[in-house]
């Protein structure tokens, strides 16, 4: 994806057009080279790859497709949720059209009771039927350019979002005011709207220290461009996971860990304040960990792995190369 190098944002225009060329594809029936795809298996880390197909796509035992499953010719363009639709076309028009498949758009935070591709998933230990596909990435798969010294910063946290799930009003609650925050929420007509201030760009988030990644509805939206910054992502520790395998992140390698109830941030962030080479050491980390998403060439074939899997379990292909498939968790 084309990014604007002064946002940081991905290009929506660009995004959109390949859209409608994906979807003019899917349309006419044009079915793009898997195994052409697949050759490029030789230009990647293998056991990077088997990892972390193995991560999205748990389990290999067989399943049986419910009467809610689309055939890839039936998929329809929905009112909400057209990126997630652009991603699944990216991958789905490398298999036939009369592959059956079922998915579930949007914020998902339960795990379903049939295997469905999704964005999201809980952290827990039973989750195979959540399979997990790069959705969304046009908001999500950013990135920054931070030109600013750790040590040149605001020695504060700065938070901006959209209140309205009770953790986030908590959270307000407790240090709207406290002179190490610079908080603001960012949604209108609410009972707390004194918290109430301008949205500010992605380029003044990075003049702080510490940059607030609470979890909404399901991941911390701003998890990813903050992890590859110069400054430090707070938050608790991640309940919900996404293609970025949030669950791997380790509390204070990747980021400063507060405790569920928020109680622990000033001592968080004095400690930081206090030890800068570990506040130094941590943004290193999470710059590595980042860096892992930025192969184009592995994001391709694992999203294509993915389906595959998915085929391949409910019975309707056998794949290209079985030995990928043959070991998972």
């Amino acid at each position: 994806m084309l990014r604007n190098p002064w946002t940081h944002k991905n290009i929506k225009f660009f995004y959109y057009l390949n859209g409608v060329l994906l979807e003019g594809q899917r349309k006419i029936g044009w079915q793009s080279s898997l195994e052409g795809q697949l050759k490029k298996l030789k230009d990647v880390d293998l056991e990077t790859l088997r990892y972390r197909l193995n991560y999205y796509h748990k389990s290999l035992a067989p399943f049986t497709l419910s009467g809610e499953a689309f055939s890839i010719k039936d998929l329809t363009l929905p009112p909400k949720n057209k990126t997630y639709y652009f991603d699944l076309l990216a991958n789905a028009v490398y298999f036939p059209q009369n592959y059956a498949l079922g998915y579930q758009f949007g914020d998902v935070r339960e795990v379903p009771t049939e295997p469905l591709l999704v964005k999201s998933r809980p952290i827990v230990e039973d989750n195979e039927n959540s399979i997990l596909l790069k959705f969304n990435k046009i908001r999500h798969y950013t990135f920054v350019q931070d030109t600013i010294d750790y040590r040149k910063k605001t020695p504060k946290l700065i938070g901006r979002a959209s209140v309205k799930q009770e953790h986030r009003r908590q959270f307000f609650r407790q240090y709207f005011d406290h002179p190490l925050c610079d908080l603001g929420q960012i949604n209108a007509g609410t009972t707390h709207d004194q918290w109430l201030k301008p949205k500010i760009s992605i380029n003044e988030h990075l003049r702080y220290k510490f940059i607030l990644c609470q979890e909404g509805n399901d991941v911390a939206s701003n998890l990813k461009w903050v992890m590859s910054s110069n400054s430090l992502a707070v938050m608790p520790r991640p309940k919900f996971e996404t293609w970025f395998m949030e669950g791997q992140l380790e509390p204070n390698v990747h980021y400063v860990a507060i405790e569920d109830d928020f109680s622990d941030l000033e001592e968080r962030l004095q400690y930081y304040l206090a030890h800068e080479n570990e506040a130094q050491n941590i943004i290193a980390n999470a710059n590595a960990y980042f860096d892992k998403f930025r192969d184009k060439t592995m994001e391709k074939l694992l999203g294509l792995l993915v389906l595959e899997r998915y085929f391949y379990r409910s019975g309707q292909l056998t794949p290209v190369i079985a030995d990928l498939h043959q070991t998972a968790t």
